[in-house]
């Protein structure tokens, strides 16, 4: 590689000091990981990099070395990594009693379902509290098919709804599937992604016209037998993907005429990252019937919940469905103060500005290096989408990697995404300041140069 034609950016200052590393030297942990955990659970990068100490926006690896987390803990970290009153809330509930199943009665549980529900728009009143996005996902095509007696459920292609069985079932992105049992009654519509999709951003009509696929298949494959359709707000691994204004409006208005019923999947865009609204599905001016939220809801604390009607939240009495840790007063005082910081920081508010100074400064970067095919997204979920060429729009593959491995080095977690792993992914933790915004777009300014 030839040398980086810009001058290497500096981290903004941090006042606080990490703790000297004394646990297993780097060669030992990587040996230790290699020898006894599945080869399955993958590391980033070409050299692994071991994180040893958060303290919010950013990380320190076991050299001491800061870097600025432009992924939150691939968007997990909402209010800041180790944020004090978070660690003490949960620090003094475990010092307390560390478990109560729910089957016996802890206010905990009531008291933060009263404060999540508060946040959603009628008639969201009911929540289930597990402990992914995985296992919530799955539990909320349960409620569907229960609630409906039907059980097909149609997603989009593109889409990713998590790890288990179920959420492979009705994932596309090809990167995060295993050929698993359970597919049988799933169906991927067509993905409004306007980058790359029939029809653009420039179209008004897009949002309608994509939606038309969802609708071709009620009619001709699952008549009568729809259960549900499931959606990211804004597709996350999919690559930051927006759909344009009208598309769920339009999509809903058709699974619903046809008996099922609508779930919005907010475990990325949740929480007020978008910037404009506090959860995804309101930028597209829809109530959805079932919400599924988890990793910002938690601040990297296993938290998920799956939160819907009263009518359709009936239905799971009929028999006995239970979650060892689902409702935990730990998880749930720990989830409690995660939202009453963001309530009364008003960190969704703190996010549109942030988020709208990032776009500018790489939206000005798209002027300058031809390899940025598309700058998108909202507040602090955003996405980059790399090319080989603007015409053609051929995946830049290589590129991304080289350019985040780059930014590694200038001290920038980035992450990447996309059907072709293309697109960079920025989704920080929500404390981000003007100057880590200043920063994050020089970083990529550099690393785009270095690779050319």
């Amino acid at each position: 590689m030839s040398a980086p034609t810009t001058a290497r950016p500096a981290l903004p200052p941090c006042a606080f000091a990490p703790r000297p590393y004394t646990g297993p030297s780097y060669e030992e942990a990587l040996a230790m990981r290699r020898r006894h955990v599945n080869p399955g659970v993958f590391t980033f990068y070409a050299e692994p990099l071991m994180l040893v100490e958060g303290k919010m926006q950013y990380m320190w690896d076991h050299t001491g070395k800061r870097y600025l987390d432009a992924f939150g803990g691939i968007c997990t970290v909402s209010v800041g990594h180790c944020h004090p009153e978070v660690v003490a809330a949960a620090s003094e509930q475990n010092e307390t009693v560390q478990h109560v199943p729910t089957i016996y009665l802890h206010p905990a549980i009531g008291e933060y379902a009263r404060l999540l529900t508060s946040t959603l728009p009628d008639p969201l009143s009911r929540v289930y509290f597990v402990n992914s996005g995985s296992e919530a996902n799955d539990l909320a095509v349960l409620m569907a098919r229960l609630h409906t007696g039907s059980h097909d459920i149609i997603a989009l292609r593109n889409c990713y709804h998590g790890g288990n069985a179920a959420g492979m079932a009705l994932t596309s992105h090809h990167t995060w599937k295993y050929d698993v049992p359970g597919p049988i009654g799933v169906h991927h519509a067509r993905a409004p992604y306007p980058y790359r999709g029939p029809w653009g951003a420039d179209d008004p009509e897009a949002g309608r016209k994509y939606a038309e696929d969802v609708r071709e298949i009620l009619d001709f494959a699952t008549p009568g037998r729809v259960a549900g359709f499931i959606a990211e707000s804004i597709q996350g691994v999919g690559g930051a993907v927006e759909f344009p204004p009208g598309y769920l409006e339009h999509a809903y208005a058709h699974v619903r005429s046809a008996g099922g019923v609508c779930i919005a999947d907010e475990v990325q865009s949740g929480f007020g990252r978008t910037g404009t609204h506090f959860w995804g599905f309101e930028t597209q001016g829809v109530v959805p019937d079932i919400v599924v939220m988890a990793k910002s809801i938690g601040n990297g604390f296993p938290l998920a919940a799956v939160v819907t009607t009263d009518e359709i939240a009936e239905h799971m009495t009929d028999r006995i469905h239970f979650n060892t840790f689902g409702g935990d007063p730990v998880a749930m005082v720990h989830g409690k103060k995660v939202l009453e910081i963001m309530l009364r920081d008003d960190t969704r508010e703190h996010c549109r500005i942030i988020g709208d100074r990032l776009v500018t400064g790489l939206r000005a970067l798209q002027d300058k290096h031809p390899v940025i095919g598309e700058v998108r997204g909202r507040g602090l979920m955003l996405g980059v989408e790399l090319v080989k060429d603007r015409t053609t729009k051929e995946p830049a593959t290589t590129e991304c990697m080289a350019i985040i491995e780059h930014a590694r080095e200038l001290g920038l977690l980035l992450g990447k995404g996309g059907l072709w792993g293309n697109t960079l992914r920025i989704k920080p933790p929500m404390c981000l300041t003007a100057d880590d915004a200043d920063f994050l777009v020089a970083v990529i300014d550099a690393a785009c140069a270095e690779a050319g």
